[in-house]
């Protein structure tokens, strides 16, 4: 199975790590500097619940957002 909501489709997203040296010239610094960027992963926060689809309860991934919205019923 897949690493992915089965509800909104919500899944793992790629992005990059940026590091920031020096203080802001908002804060009274020279500025800030960026470093070298690295590729990270963004995972969802996905739960095994057993919910009830059509009826019958069955075992599925679900993202908080999703759960807590209310969007399925709890077996």
């Amino acid at each position: 199975m897949a690493r992915k909501c089965d509800f909104c489709g919500k899944g793992t997203v790629a992005g990059n790590s940026v590091p920031r040296k020096g203080l802001p010239k908002k804060k009274g610094g020279a500025g800030q500097h960026i470093g070298v960027k690295s590729k990270r992963v963004f995972k969802p926060n996905l739960l095994k619940v057993k919910a009830l689809i059509k009826g019958q309860p069955k075992s599925v991934k679900i993202c908080t957002r999703c759960l807590k919205a209310g969007k399925i019923t709890k077996a």
